[in-house]
């Protein structure tokens, strides 16, 4: 393989979003390289053959050392960095502000953080802008210490075809007339990212705009098209297709948003939240329940009727004998047992009667 190198004829095209992600995927296991040539991504997939795996490494180490660059690793302490300044500079109430505080201190706290930020939707956007923000100034503070001449091409207002077009003639010196004169745009669209501003861009004066919620506008990107790519390379592009900024997570665990939202953990949380709805609709229902009991009055007047029957001289032994009738009937079949009144009333009428004898 010829060690070559060939020159390209305008600032290479970068997927801004593409980067970023490498960026928050970057750790200790996982190896990213940037194509200084063409600008494609190289991702080490040690799940890969040892055999592919060795000549990876001989492509990118050994013959061809200047042309890749590796994508740096978030540190520890960047990591806090970043989450410490998000909460900050953005999150205004007090009570979660203290609590994301105390998830920045524990362990894992990153991704603890995130599960946090995407159960509160108020804070989700306002990271989800930060991060972008953030991002764009370490990736374009890298790339310029690389010294590498590029524009991020969703920075760019070109038609789908003139982009194509310098993709496929990117190390052609003689172009059509369309073609030069979007190279002349890229010339000084690239100075912009060497400037100052690039690293401290200015805060909007005026006042600020209302809250809306903003319509999510999917990243309209072209095909890639890479012309020089290495055969022991070409396994291992890393070419994930991201159509909106909120797709892109802090995490170096989760790949995505929706592996995110899928995690054991968001599980877990979901269905103690179902939970604690089904108990929420029983307290409802048993509140409900108590309120027709009071209009009803059957529960007053159940306690009514007792408390007036023992307060009844007698009551208890009339109770009494009456349970006993009931006894005793049963015992007797069809035997007739006369009633108490009766009974009462035939002595009545013996005392009487004996009265009027003794008058006499």
């Amino acid at each position: 393989m010829s060690k070559q190198v060939t020159q390209a004829q305008n600032p290479i095209l970068l997927r801004f979003h593409r980067l970023m992600d490498a960026f928050a995927k970057s750790d200790d296991e996982r190896d990213f390289y940037l194509d200084r040539m063409e600008g494609f991504i190289v991702y080490v997939d040690l799940d890969k053959g040892e055999l592919e795996l060795e000549e990876l490494e001989k492509e990118l180490l050994m013959d061809h050392p200047d042309r890749y660059c590796l994508i740096p690793k978030m540190t520890f302490y960047e990591t806090k960095k970043f989450m410490e300044g998000f909460v900050n500079e953005k999150v205004y109430d007090i009570d979660t502000k203290e609590k994301l505080l105390d998830i920045i201190q524990a362990k894992e706290a990153r991704e603890n953080f995130l599960e946090f930020i995407y159960d509160h939707l108020t804070e989700l956007e306002k990271w989800q802008q930060f991060y972008q923000e953030r991002s764009r100034i370490r990736i374009i503070e890298w790339l310029r210490n690389q010294k590498i001449q590029f524009v991020f091409e969703e920075d760019l207002d070109f038609t789908k075809n003139i982009l194509e077009k310098i993709k496929k003639h990117l190390f052609d010196v003689k172009v059509p007339k369309d073609v030069a004169a979007a190279r002349e745009t890229l010339q000084l669209k690239a100075k912009t990212y060497y400037s100052n501003e690039a690293l401290n861009p200015r805060p909007k004066r005026g006042r600020p705009p209302k809250q809306v919620v903003k319509a999510e506008v999917e990243i309209q990107v072209t095909v890639d098209m890479y012309t020089t790519v290495p055969s022991p390379v070409k396994g291992f592009l890393y070419l994930p297709d991201i159509s909106s900024p909120s797709a892109i997570t802090f995490s170096s665990r989760f790949k995505s948003k929706a592996e995110l939202l899928g995690s054991p953990r968001a599980k877990i949380d979901t269905k103690l939240q179902a939970l604690s709805e089904r108990l929420e609709s029983l307290r409802h229902l048993s509140g409900r329940l108590m309120d027709i009991h009071e209009i009803t009055g059957s529960e007053r007047e159940d306690r009514l009727i007792r408390s007036v029957s023992q307060n009844i001289p007698g009551s208890t032994d009339a109770t009494k004998d009456s349970k006993e009738m009931e006894v005793s009937k049963k015992k007797l079949g069809a035997v007739h047992i006369p009633k108490k009144d009766d009974d009462l009333k035939k002595k009545i009428k013996m005392v009487s009667h004996i009265s009027k004898k003794t008058e006499k």
